[in-house]
């Protein structure tokens, strides 16, 4: 539920320390936007500590969570090769601490940085393949499933992810959330 990429984070990190390229640590506070949808940014970030949401809002204003990321998980990154605004909101759900890169020496270190550029493309195609299937598996399977599902795979979800965000995550309403949740006594 929560995703996570070791790899490049330990890479990133390893880039950092070397002095070689300018890259920035920021820290962002739970409930703080790093990046509004339909805006324009010029950075990349990679989570270094804690936790955001990804979500797009619709024109009536419903939120629709993508996915949660964690340490090492890059954003920003598929606007630097569209050249568009943003798709989706960042937002923070804890404290948060990234790397924060420019456009321009985003895309040095992918010119330059072979293993950078394998991981940046690997972490890209890992989004895309975790997509589909779990919307897939979320609309076709009962809301209880669901639950059952990220509890197996995240037990402490209830304790990061508020029910709101979580109801959003699933696509169903509060109410149901909570309904299934009663069933399900957890």
């Amino acid at each position: 539920m929560i995703r996570t990429n070791p790899e490049l984070l330990s890479y990133t990190e390893t880039i950092y320390h070397s002095n070689k390229h300018h890259i920035n640590i920021e820290q962002y506070n739970p409930t703080e936007k790093i990046i509004e949808q339909n805006k324009r940014y010029n950075w990349v970030y990679i989570i270094k500590e804690g936790v955001t949401k990804c979500y797009l809002s619709d024109e009536k204003g419903k939120d629709f969570i993508q996915e949660f990321l964690g340490k090492g998980m890059e954003f920003g990154e598929i606007e630097v090769f569209s050249n568009k605004p943003s798709f989706c909101c960042i937002e923070a759900i804890t404290e948060l601490i990234v790397y924060k890169i420019s456009y321009t020496h985003f895309n040095n270190l992918l010119e330059n940085d072979k293993k950078f550029n394998k991981l940046i493309m690997k972490a890209m195609a890992e989004k895309i393949s975790y997509k589909a299937p779990r919307h897939s598996y979320q609309q076709y399977h009962p809301i209880e499933e669901n639950i059952l599902k990220i509890k197996e795979n995240f037990p402490e979800f209830t304790e990061v992810v508020s029910k709101n965000d979580l109801a959003k995550y699933l696509g169903i309403t509060l109410r149901s959330l909570n309904r299934a949740l009663s069933n399900l006594k957890i």
